[in-house]
């Protein structure tokens, strides 16, 4: 009876050392690699097989697809024989040429000098920005995910350009275009749609414009912010019910997405949250990474996975090694690089020893 207690004991043992040995395996399998692309990567089924071929021999895991519907749907038929996981990566709030969002001037963006974002564009002519305050935008973006969202075998629904214009650029990016923002300049401050007044003036008695200075009213950010968060979890809750999960490109930690582009991403209803960790767009170094993944993780309290956002042209394969480890210490659950056009084959290398380690 002793002996058998014995065997019994020690064969608890030794299934309990198996099981903890094969959930740290499967945590390690789990590290994602990624990268984004636009569908011109590939024309031809076979020069996609092709594509995907390397990819899965130099470990990628997952990539973030910019294409149309009927474009997805066709390359994920490609990439399940790679078992590479594909996201439709969609520009949300900004949505230049958008012909059906054109015949609704009154769905754009306003800046506080009171410019529409179809006829006003801060920075670059592709920044056509709909307002998450009008209904009519709201529902027209959702339905777009939703269409994603129905592609059988899709990952995820990844979300991008979800946020305002950006009030502050980085500093690496101002000099770009002759500008010293030292202060919130009333054409890069949006959020000041007719409908967005009104509410606000509703609950605080006072419309945003009369504040003396509205961009700094904390009420009147956080009231900007909350359109936003609404909007995505409303667009969580049609992908959710399809079955897919919820990604998104944000900025880099939340501190910061709040104050440069007003995005609150910590509060998102989301499954993955891929914050750009483009260390030279600040003028940072890479254990910035680290830095910056931390404070993601630290405030979305584990409701999602992090995973990090590099940005190639900026490291080389070795500071691409180095930005790896400095995300994965930051508590990132994989990394994607922008973007996969930038790849050298000595970069690749040092994507494929990832799973190794």
């Amino acid at each position: 009876m002793k002996n058998s207690l014995l065997l019994l004991a020690i064969s608890l043992i030794f299934l309990r050392c198996s099981n903890a040995q094969n959930e740290h395996q499967s945590a390690a399998d789990s590290f994602m690699i990624a990268a984004w692309t636009g569908a011109g990567m590939a024309e031809s089924e076979a020069e996609w097989r092709e594509k995907f071929q390397m990819f899965s021999e130099h470990g990628l895991t997952d990539l973030f697809l910019s294409a149309s519907v009927e474009k997805t749907t066709e390359v994920i038929g490609y990439a399940s024989d790679y078992n590479i996981n594909i996201h439709a990566w969609v520009w949300t709030l900004n949505r230049p040429g958008d012909t059906t969002a054109a015949k609704h001037p009154e769905w754009y963006a306003v800046n506080r000098n009171g410019d529409n974002s179809y006829d006003y564009r801060a920075y670059v002519d592709y920044y056509q920005w709909l307002s998450p305050f009008s209904p009519g935008a709201r529902e027209y973006i959702t339905s777009k995910m939703v269409s994603y969202a129905n592609i059988p075998g899709l990952t995820s629904v990844h979300l991008d350009y979800v946020r305002y214009v950006d009030v502050i650029l980085g500093a690496d990016l101002q000099p770009k275009y002759d500008l010293v923002q030292d202060r919130q300049f009333p054409e890069y401050d949006y959020g000041y749609h007719p409908i967005a007044r009104e509410g606000f003036k509703e609950i605080f008695e006072v419309d945003p414009m009369d504040l003396e200075h509205p961009e700094l009213s904390t009420e009147w950010l956080q009231y900007r912010l909350n359109a936003v968060t609404s909007l995505v979890n409303e667009i969580a809750q049609e992908v959710h019910a399809r079955g897919k999960q919820l990604s998104a490109a944000v900025f880099p930690f939340p501190v910061m997405s709040r104050q440069m582009v007003r995005q609150d991403w910590a509060s998102w209803n989301l499954d993955i949250a891929l914050p750009m960790l483009y260390h030279n767009f600040y003028r940072q170094n890479l254990e910035w990474i680290k830095f910056s993944a931390e404070q993601g993780v630290r405030e979305s309290h584990g409701r999602f996975d992090i995973v990090a956002g590099l940005f190639i042209p900026a490291l080389s394969p070795e500071e691409l090694e180095t930005a790896v480890e400095k995300a994965r210490s930051g508590g990132a659950k994989g990394i994607s690089v922008f973007d996969i056009g930038a790849m050298t084959p000595d970069h690749w290398g040092v994507l494929k020893e990832l799973p190794k380690k």
